[in-house]
């Protein structure tokens, strides 16, 4: 003989349902047992080695993720560029950037295949303006994906951005210091990013990155993602105008302030935010 649960205990069980459900959609939390089934195809990184390591074999599509750096210019963006470049050209929504250090570069973005009629640049005054940006952008469905640059920001205000950007189905990459690799967060990919030393042996450069946190997987060692440039290959040497006691080094020239210029922003709206 069964018995049938009491409905007091049937309500408290309906209830139990209904928060688990509402904890996967709204926060980004999985089940270990479902993690084969909800894995979506993602954007292509546009480098094989990066593509094997990723869920869905790509960036994802939504969510938040964390690039965790101490220099600038070490190849970040260089790292983003074919993705960028693939939504700009499959989508009509925006590719919005959110207090970047430097404006970005037009004919470097055009050399990388970003369409430059999907890209907005906003500059908030303060922390709290950009946090502002940042949740309304990613919620508002209109951008394919928000980078930014967000300083000193909480778990909590995180966990708000990793909201919205599912519900918005809007890609956020937040660009922190590396010393954030050491508190956790709710970004569902956190990434941190090493520059790699020059060789004469190679004519092209590469980046280092240790994969932190990702869905469905544990963190990896160290990888290697080599860039297709050739700014390691050696200068030509010129006899006749070279100085006295000058010695002919490799290209070392940093491609990341290609798209970044070294003038910031200057144009603001009415509220004080610069924009472009």
């Amino acid at each position: 003989m069964t018995h049938k649960p009491a409905p007091a205990l049937k309500q408290k069980l309906n209830r139990k349902q209904e928060l688990s459900k509402k904890l996967l959609q709204d926060t980004g939390l999985w089940r270990a047992s479902s993690i084969d089934y909800d894995v979506r195809k993602g954007v292509p990184t546009g480098f094989g080695v990066l593509d094997e390591y990723l869920p869905g074999s790509g960036w994802p599509e939504s969510g938040v993720t964390e690039l965790l750096f101490d220099q600038s210019g070490i190849g970040e963006l260089r790292l983003l560029a074919p993705a960028l470049a693939h939504l700009s050209q499959s989508q009509s929504r925006w590719l919005l950037w959110v207090s970047p250090p430097y404006v970005p570069y037009p004919p470097a973005l055009l050399h990388a295949g970003i369409d430059l009629t999907s890209i907005l640049i906003v500059k908030p005054k303060t922390v709290k303006d950009s946090l502002w940006v940042l949740e309304q952008a990613l919620v508002s469905k209109s951008c394919s994906a928000v980078l930014a640059w967000p300083g000193n920001i909480n778990e909590k205000q995180i966990r708000r951005l990793q909201v919205a950007s599912k519900e918005g189905n809007s890609w956020g990459i937040l660009f922190r210091p590396a010393e954030m690799a050491k508190h956790s967060s709710p970004a569902e990919l956190r990434i941190q990013l090493y520059p790699t030393r020059t060789s004469e042996l190679l004519t092209h450069t590469s980046i280092d990155l240790k994969i932190l946190k990702r869905r469905g997987g544990w963190a990896t060692d160290v990888i290697n993602v080599p860039f297709s440039d050739k700014l390691n290959q050696p200068a030509p040497v010129f006899p006749e105008l070279q100085i006295t006691g000058g010695t002919n080094q490799l290209m070392t020239g940093n491609m990341e302030h290609g798209f970044l210029s070294e003038s910031p922003p200057q144009n603001t709206d009415s509220n004080g935010a610069e924009l472009h």
